[in-house]
């Protein structure tokens, strides 16, 4: 369950990244699709609220699933103590 909730992290990861580079700082985001007219399929602005609302909910989506990363990774970790020597070397006796 956990790689399938990482495998869907990564993927909204770079939708997201792709998502911020396609809009633009004008607010003309996606403006090629709109045409010459004013017929064209999204206007600049129909184009960068739905840029906008989009990449919001992707984001919120990453949010979900890094908390939910996070606490599925604290519920199966298991408490052992940490030691500066290596297990081989610890399980050695020496021989006197």
């Amino acid at each position: 369950m956990q790689n399938v909730i990482l495998v869907i992290h990564i993927v909204l990861a770079f939708l997201i990244t792709g998502l911020v580079l396609l809009q633009k700082s004008e607010g003309g985001a996606l403006g090629a699709l709109s045409g010459s007219g004013a017929n064209g399929f999204l206007t600049a602005r129909q184009a960068s609220n739905l840029l906008t609302k989009l990449t919001s909910y992707l984001f919120a989506a990453f949010i979900c699933t890094s908390l939910t990363l996070v606490i599925m990774a604290n519920r199966s970790e298991k408490a052992e103590p940490v030691s500066l020597i290596p297990a081989t070397a610890a399980q050695q006796q020496p021989a006197e």
